[in-house]
């Protein structure tokens, strides 16, 4: 049995689908409405609030690989569930910023996680993915609505990722051998700046997006009152204000782990365009 954390979200989603796809055994996925799940047939929903780790017994019985997104919950108590309940294995979804930015407290948190994984006793895999490409859904409002969408360092390039490719690495990692004791820094193809994601968007619309440049104090406000100040200046860094070449270099991780070229920002656009219309 797989069980998969955050099983509707981006990474999640995707995973029990390939999961289902290459006909991986019992599957189960985690969500705080089972009512209003929407998974893949043949995968078992199971309602859990992770921030209360004692709900998960149900959840662990069988299971013996997971998915971890971190910070769901205590991460310590969840893991100590796991191991209780026979996991043998947890692969963890983490942060490119723990090698590229260590000194962010993001980074520090994820990097807290991979060291109790570590200290758990499970075996273990770590995933450190760039930005999401499914990031870009923060403009969708504005681009439904025919607004201008803002965004600071416009012409800065990272090296995005499809959620989905770290979807197919973890289903790899979950169910093929060779990938204990591994941490695997996932990126997309290529590099690709908000102006440049704007453009695969217009081209999946068929249609114009109005786009402007602002700066970095213009941009923090907003982001602050969703993120929180220091997560804001944390992400206003790794996006423009302080990068570095191991942030932006394209890795190979995806092809050479999953045997398929990693996807770039145009297809998302194109798979995701209804969010945006």
């Amino acid at each position: 049995m797989i069980l998969v954390t955050g099983a509707t979200g981006n990474i999640g989603s995707a995973l029990l689908d390939e999961l289902r796809t290459h006909d991986a055994g019992p599957l189960r996925g985690l969500t705080r409405d089972a009512a209003r799940s929407d998974f893949p047939e043949g995968v078992e929903p199971v309602e859990v609030d992770l921030s209360e780790p004692a709900s998960l017994k149900p959840a662990l019985d069988g299971v013996r690989s997971m998915l971890l997104l971190p910070q769901l919950g205590p991460d310590e108590e969840i893991l100590a569930a796991a191991r209780r309940a026979g996991v043998e294995h947890v692969v963890l979804v983490s942060s490119v910023t723990v090698q590229t930015h260590p000194h962010l407290a993001p980074a520090a948190e994820k990097l807290a996680a991979e060291e109790l994984l570590k200290a758990s006793g499970l075996a273990w895999t770590i995933l450190r993915p760039t930005q999401f490409a499914s990031n870009t859904l923060m403009w969708a409002e504005s681009i439904r609505a025919h607004e201008t969408v803002h965004a600071p360092y416009a012409d800065t390039a990272l090296p995005t990722i499809h959620p989905a490719d770290i979807a197919s690495v973890a289903r790899v990692a979950l169910t093929e051998p060779g990938h204990h004791g591994r941490t695997y820094a996932l990126t997309g193809p290529e590099q690709v700046s908000p102006r440049g994601q704007i453009e695969a968007i217009e081209a999946a619309l068929g249609r114009k997006i109005p786009f402007a440049e602002i700066s970095r104090a213009q941009a923090r406000p907003q982001m602050a009152a969703v993120f929180g100040p220091e997560s804001a200046d944390a992400v206003l860094d790794v996006t423009g204000g302080d990068v570095n070449d191991e942030l932006l270099k394209v890795r190979d991780t995806v092809p050479r782990i999953t045997g398929t070229a990693a996807r770039p920002f145009r297809q998302w656009a194109l798979e995701h365009a209804a969010a945006f219309r």
